[in-house]
């Protein structure tokens, strides 16, 4: 498996939360990195993985992989196609829009601002610009200026991280809007 498709994407969430039903619970996460722009903003046709952060119910990663394991095998995907490996991108924790909502589960994107924050921070190939792109956009389309988007940005950067995601603003900005 090389990617997963939106359809990929949703049809393994409903499974999940199908299987957290079986056992009497409810599953809340926050989608973010490529299935989060995946889903939220169509910004791209698939992802390798799906990366969350698991809000409730609180000490259930484990059980989270346990299933994950079950619908990769069932779907012959890699046992990490679910993961966290994006919290340490999380500063804070921000409720965007409910991307998926199934009995069993609930999946929220955090805010553009989080997200847009977190591509920043990472910065790490051409995947990352493209979705920040979409995202700066997406926050522009909302009426925001320059400041007022950087000062909702700014309390999300990964600490150690802000110089580069500051250039890296500057250089979206100016390449979508100019000095402006």
């Amino acid at each position: 498996m090389a990617t997963l498709t939106r359809d990929d994407i949703t049809a393994a969430l409903a499974r999940l939360g199908q299987l957290a039903e079986e056992r009497g619970q409810t599953l809340e996460l926050i989608l973010v990195g490529g299935a989060a722009m995946v889903l939220a903003y169509q910004a791209r046709l698939s992802t390798r993985d799906v990366d969350i952060v698991i809000m409730a119910p609180r000490g259930a990663e484990s059980q989270v992989r346990q299933l994950a394991k079950q619908i990769a095998a069932e779907r012959d995907w890699p046992e990490d196609w679910l993961n966290d490996a994006a919290k340490g991108y999380m500063v804070g924790l921000s409720l965007g829009e409910v991307l998926i909502a199934v009995p069993g589960l609930k999946a929220y994107a955090p805010s553009v601002a989080q997200l847009l924050a977190m591509k920043l921070s990472a910065w790490r190939d051409d995947l990352d610009i493209a979705d920040a792109r979409c995202l700066l956009q997406v926050l522009v389309a909302d009426g925001q200026d320059r400041e007022m988007l950087w000062k909702s940005v700014e309390p999300y950067l990964v600490r150690g991280d802000e110089l580069t995601a500051q250039y890296a603003f500057q250089d979206l900005w100016e390449a979508l809007y100019g000095n402006h």
